[in-house]
């Protein structure tokens, strides 16, 4: 059985940092097969950042580029988010995907995810 546990989440001020983690248990997911999606009150769960088929450089939502980088650890089978100068609008609750359903190539659009974690709030102050 499939498991994401994601950490790391909390209160932040604006222009700080924080780095979520996601612990992946029951398999190992390739590269593409990990992302991040988040969701704020009242809005649609969006894509935040995940790595590419190719293994060239990760995809990352235009709000968050330059500031948000995805990792991930193999050896521990964990996928982070470093999260830096974060802004109001970041607030939501953060969720790590992982796993493509068919026929996407991998995780950019909620309905591409197999599995989800339960999610870690994410709280920006100005």
């Amino acid at each position: 059985q499939v498991q994401l546990v994601e950490s790391g989440g909390g209160l932040v001020q604006a222009g700080g940092s924080l780095r979520l983690s996601c612990v992946a248990s029951g398999r190992t997911f390739s590269n593409n097969e990990m992302g991040w999606f988040r969701q704020a009150p009242g809005k649609e769960r969006e894509f935040v950042a995940s790595f590419s088929r190719s293994g060239g450089n990760p995809y990352y939502a235009d709000s968050v580029k330059g500031r948000f980088t995805i990792s991930r650890d193999n050896t521990k089978n964990t996928l982070y988010l470093q999260m830096n100068s974060p802004k109001p609008e970041d607030t939501a609750i953060y969720y790590c995907a992982a796993g493509v359903k068919w026929p996407f190539n991998d995780i950019r659009t909620p309905n591409s995810v197999k599995y989800w974690g339960q999610g870690t709030q994410v709280t920006v102050s100005s």
